[in-house]
C-alpha cells in the first residue's frame, strides 16, 4: 500500500468555499516541506506521530511549534512556513487545502490566526469526527465535486465546534449577524446598481464602521467583495451559457460592456471572451 494519497479538486465553480487539493500521508522520518508559502488555507491534522511547524507570525518572526497526534496546524495564505516530521516518530497526517469568500470568517471564528496556528481541540469526540471527514475526502476523490464540498462543510463545522470557545462565539455574534445580512443583500442584489453605501444602509450601520468590520471579517473591503462576487457569477455564466459578453455583463450589474470587460480582466487577467475560450479548451490569444 502506498504511504501517500494526493488529489487535486477538479472544479473551480464554488465561490463561498472550495477545495484545491487534499490527501493523507504516512511520512518518512525527517520528511519536510518548505520553507514555502501557499496561496490558500491549508489545514493538517496529525493522526499519529509528532513533528514541528515553523511559521511566520504577524511580525514576520519565525516561531516553531511542536505538534503531536490529536493536534493539527493551519497554514494561512502567503504565510511562509516549514514543517518537519520527527526523525524517530514521524507523523501520519491528513490535509485539506481550501479557500473562498467565506473562508477567512470561518477560520477566525474557529480561533485560528497567524499568531495562533496550532489546533488543540477542546472536544476530542468532535475532533475525531472532523478527522473522519478529512480522511473520507482523501479516500473518495472519485466522488462528485458537490459531494466532496458537502464533506468540506462538515469538516469546517466540526473544526469550529471542537476548537472555538463559547466566549469567543458570543463576542462575534453581533458582528457576524451584520456580515451575514450584508452578504445576503449582495447575493440578492449584485445584478443591480448597488453601492457600499446601500449595503451599509441596509444593515443600519455607518459606512466607515461597516467597512471596517466587513474587512476585518472577510479579508476584503465591501467593494472588493462585491466585484469579486460579480466576477465569479460572470465566470459561471460565461462557462455554462451561450449568452453574449454584453448580456453576461448586464446580468452581473454592468450595463456598460466596456466597464464589465475591464473589471473582469482586472480579476482574471484576460478578457471575458478569452476566458470563455480557455474554459472551453480552446485557448485564444487575448488581444
Amino acid at each position: 500500500m502506498s504511504n501517500i494519497l494526493y488529489s487535486i479538486f477538479p472544479s473551480e465553480n464554488f465561490i463561498d468555499l472550495g477545495l484545491y487539493q487534499y490527501g493523507w500521508e504516512q511520512c518518512d522520518p525527517a520528511h519536510s516541506f518548505g520553507p514555502a508559502a501557499r496561496n490558500h488555507y491549508l489545514f493538517h491534522y496529525v493522526i499519529s506521530g509528532t513533528g514541528t511547524l515553523t511559521a511566520h507570525n504577524s511580525k514576520k518572526e519565525s516561531i516553531t511549534y511542536n505538534i503531536k497526534s490529536g493536534q493539527g496546524f493551519m497554514i494561512f495564505p502567503h504565510q511562509i512556513c516549514t514543517y518537519i516530521a520527527d526523525n524517530e516518530l514521524p507523523w501520519e497526517y491528513t490535509w485539506l487545502e481550501f479557500d473562498g469568500l467565506k473562508a477567512k470568517e470561518l477560520i477566525e471564528a474557529s480561533g485560528f490566526s497567524v499568531n495562533s496556528p496550532v489546533y488543540r481541540p477542546r472536544h476530542k469526540d468532535l475532533a475525531r469526527q472532523m478527522m473522519e471527514e478529512m480522511v473520507y475526502i482523501a479516500n473518495h476523490s472519485q466522488e462528485s465535486p458537490f459531494h466532496l464540498i458537502g464533506h468540506l462543510y462538515l469538516f469546517l463545522d466540526y473544526l469550529n465546534k471542537s476548537n472555538s470557545s463559547p466566549l469567543q462565539s458570543q463576542g462575534n455574534r453581533m458582528r457576524d449577524f451584520y456580515i451575514r445580512e450584508a452578504m445576503a443583500f449582495i447575493e440578492q442584489n449584485f445584478q443591480n446598481d448597488i453601492s457600499v453605501e446601500d449595503i451599509a444602509a441596509f444593515c443600519n450601520l455607518n459606512r466607515s464602521y461597516f467597512g471596517k468590520i466587513f474587512h476585518d471579517t472577510v479579508g476584503k473591503s465591501p467593494q472588493e467583495f462585491l466585484i469579486s462576487y460579480r466576477m465569479s457569477k460572470a465566470g459561471e455564466l460565461l462557462k455554462m451559457t451561450s449568452l453574449s459578453i454584453a448580456d453576461v455583463g448586464n446580468a452581473v450589474g454592468y450595463p456598460n460592456q466596456l466597464h464589465f470587460s475591464r473589471a473582469f480582466k482586472n480579476v482574471y487577467g484576460v478578457s471575458p471572451r478569452a476566458w470563455r475560450y480557455e474554459q472551453q479548451g480552446n485557448p485564444e490569444k487575448d488581444v
